[in-house]
C-alpha cells in the first residue's frame, strides 16, 4: 500500500504506538484492580483510537488504490473492496 503525503505512514504509525500505550496502561488498570467503569472507559478510548486508524487507512486506500483501479479498468474489483470495507465496518 502507498500512503499519500497527508495520511502518510509515520502518521498511522505515531497513532498505532499510542494505542500500544493505551493497551499497556489498561494491562496495569487490570493487574492493579482499578474499578470497572474507569477500564471499561479505556477499553472504549482504545476502541474508538482504533477507529480512527481504520479510516486513516481507508481514505487513503481511497485515494491511492481506489482511484488507480477506476481509471484502469478495475472498476469492479474498486466496488467490491469497498462494499467489504463498509460490510465490515458495519460489524
Amino acid at each position: 500500500m502507498k500512503y499519500t503525503e497527508k495520511n502518510s505512514k509515520d502518521k498511522v504509525v505515531r497513532r498505532l504506538k499510542l494505542i500500544e500505550g493505551q493497551v499497556r496502561g489498561l494491562q496495569k488498570m487490570i493487574e492493579e484492580d482499578k474499578y470497572c467503569i474507569d477500564v471499561i472507559t479505556q477499553t472504549s478510548a482504545v476502541k474508538q483510537a482504533l477507529s480512527n486508524v481504520e479510516d486513516i487507512l481507508l481514505e487513503n486506500h481511497l485515494d491511492c488504490c481506489v482511484s488507480k483501479q477506476m481509471t484502469t479498468g478495475e472498476a469492479t474489483k474498486a466496488k467490491d473492496e469497498i462494499l467489504k470495507v463498509y460490510k465490515l465496518k458495519r460489524k
